[in-house]
């Protein structure tokens, strides 16, 4: 198998807060030797090859391509092989895919699915991310009676259902589903209300400061004889 395009398409964005997302949705080109199994042999050639693949491809995860959404197409299927000892007959093919793919540093955003003792998991696309309690923010946070994480300091909680923007830090294509790590300890990341809410305050604390200049600045011009 291999992806032929060198570049990937991007397929989809989402926007959040003043921010903008790319929310790893990717157009693919593949190239490969499908394995046609005899239950698909009493369709046309280019019919049968597209069932097959959507039954190889979608819904499953490879660390190449990521989660495979759908089959958009069937570009090309060359004459089939058979090898003997197999009764499914092969048929090299070039197609196209969707796929998600999670990327290392890249920015997400999504909506908090569980809280658990030790964090809580964010569901992103397709996929689920685990954010540990010591990632969740800048603070000493615990899980409450109410079955939120509470910050000791800030008193910021997060309840299942908060969007959130977060950053994966951590990918591992181990076992049956990939591990995802998220931290919302950076600067401009965690609960969306509290970002608006920074946003706001540093707003405020600008205008602020900018009428404290001016009038200094009219007070020192009407002081000057």
């Amino acid at each position: 198998m291999s992806v032929q395009s060198c570049s990937r398409k991007l397929f989809k964005s989402i926007f959040a807060s003043e921010f903008t997302f790319i929310n790893m949705f990717y157009l693919l080109e593949v190239e490969d030797h499908v394995r046609v199994e005899p239950k698909h042999f009493g369709l046309p050639t280019h019919e049968a090859v597209e069932k097959q693949l959507t039954e190889t491809y979608v819904g499953k995860i490879n660390k190449e391509l990521g989660f495979v959404i759908g089959i958009v197409s069937v570009d090309f299927v060359d004459k089939g092989i058979i090898i003997p000892g197999d009764g499914a007959a092969f048929y090299r093919s070039t197609f196209k895919i969707v796929t998600w793919k999670p990327e290392l540093h890249e920015l997400v955003y999504g909506t908090i699915s569980e809280i658990t003792n030790f964090g809580a998991f964010l569901q992103i696309g397709p996929a689920q991310g685990m954010i540990h309690i010591s990632q969740t923010m800048e603070d000493y946070v615990s899980l409450n009676k109410t079955g939120t994480l509470a910050g000791k300091s800030s008193k910021r909680t997060i309840a299942k259902g908060a969007d959130c923007i977060a950053r994966i830090v951590a990918i591992s294509y181990k076992g049956n589903d990939p591990k995802i790590g998220l931290t919302m300890r950076q600067p401009g990341l965690g609960k969306v209300d509290w970002i608006q809410d920074d946003k706001k305050k540093k707003e405020s604390a600008t205008k602020a400061a900018a009428r404290k200049s001016e009038k200094s600045g009219k007070s020192e011009k009407g002081g000057k004889k």
